[in-house]
């Protein structure tokens, strides 16, 4: 059983928690036009341009996720210096997200995904295409040194740190070997990771999506029991405390050292919205949760039902503390079915 009460003193405690995210941001770009005619010049809509949004994406995101949650953010990453890189930093920065530990790297090109939406001007815009800036970052540098000492310097005084690795090139498993983290009194470390989730050995805790569980298995996951076994096989490769799977419509698995799983049914309707970015979600309320004390199955549950509301929402979305708090209260405690 888990105790509502015991989940809404948490939320409540997000305010004094400090997280910092290691990882790679991405700047999601909206260009939103309405119709104008078919293009004399190939069978194509001409849309008439009427705004453009910038909106945290990939890592940025889960850093959205930290802020709307109230807990003090603060960032450690790379970003090119280029005009989507001064956007995603002043995205960061309106939403109160100390951005001191974010490093301009000359010659690289800020990830950023860009989506063209289209429809009437008091209608529902839809996407109609997206193109995708990515470079990866050079292995080595003068601006690594200085994003690897503010790391060192900034998790001194957080209760967690996230690591968001989307691939680009930010994080690297040799820089996390030697970070001072101890439980239980040091940070936590956990890791989301796209391609290499099994690379990061020393991670307290990891968050792979069951394509990611499967891909780092070797084998399709059908029943719980399957993936309470592969997410245990990662949790002793990494020597982690526990891994969370989440699970789309299925819920979430967490396994633990030296518990029985535990798997968590999805939390409100299973027919979503829009999955987009509920990863980052995921990672923040996790972080956050165990940031302000939480034991590894509440921030879960907590992460669980953050995840349901943010599927619910269109486009790149986050979740605050108000919402997450609003949720918790009707949902009331609840049995796991494991």
């Amino acid at each position: 059983m888990i105790d509502s009460t015991r989940l809404l003193d948490l939320v409540g405690r997000f305010a004094d928690a400090r997280v910092v995210l290691h990882g790679d941001l991405v700047l999601d770009r909206f260009i939103l036009g309405t119709p104008k005619r078919i293009s004399r010049e190939a069978p194509v809509i001409i849309l008439r341009h009427e705004e453009q949004r910038d909106l945290p994406g990939g890592g940025a995101n889960a850093l959205a996720n930290l802020a709307a949650l109230g807990v003090k953010a603060t960032v450690v990453a790379a970003v090119g210096d280029d005009e989507p890189g001064r956007a995603l930093r002043s995205s960061l920065e309106s939403r109160g997200i100390d951005t001191t530990g974010v490093v301009s790297v000359p010659g690289y090109r800020t990830p950023t995904k860009v989506r063209i939406l289209g429809g009437g001007s008091s209608s529902l815009k839809h996407q109609v295409a997206r193109y995708d800036i990515e470079d990866e970052l050079p292995d080595d540098g003068a601006w690594r040194s200085r994003m690897l000492e503010h790391l060192k310097n900034s998790i001194s005084t957080a209760g967690a740190l996230a690591i968001s690795d989307y691939g680009y090139g930010c994080v690297r498993p040799q820089d996390l070997q030697d970070l001072p983290h101890s439980q239980p009194t040091g940070p936590w470390l956990c890791l989301d990771s796209r391609y290499r989730i099994g690379r990061f050995a020393g991670v307290d805790g990891a968050t792979p999506n069951l394509q990611e569980l499967e891909v780092h298995a070797q084998r399709r996951l059908s029943s719980d029991e399957m993936v309470a076994a592969a997410a245990d096989e990662l949790r002793r490769e990494l020597g982690a405390r526990f891994v969370l799977a989440t699970r789309g419509n299925r819920g979430m698995t967490l396994v633990e050292k030296e518990h029985d799983p535990h798997h968590i049914p999805v939390y409100g309707s299973d027919e979503v919205a829009d999955v987009t970015g509920a990863g980052d979600t995921v990672i923040a309320v996790l972080t956050a949760s165990l940031a302000a004390g939480a034991r590894p199955l509440e921030a879960a549950w907590l992460a669980n039902i953050a995840a349901g509301l943010v599927v619910m929402k269109l486009g790149t979305a986050a979740v605050s503390a108000d919402e997450l708090r609003h949720a918790v209260a009707i949902a009331g405690g609840a049995d796991d079915s494991s």
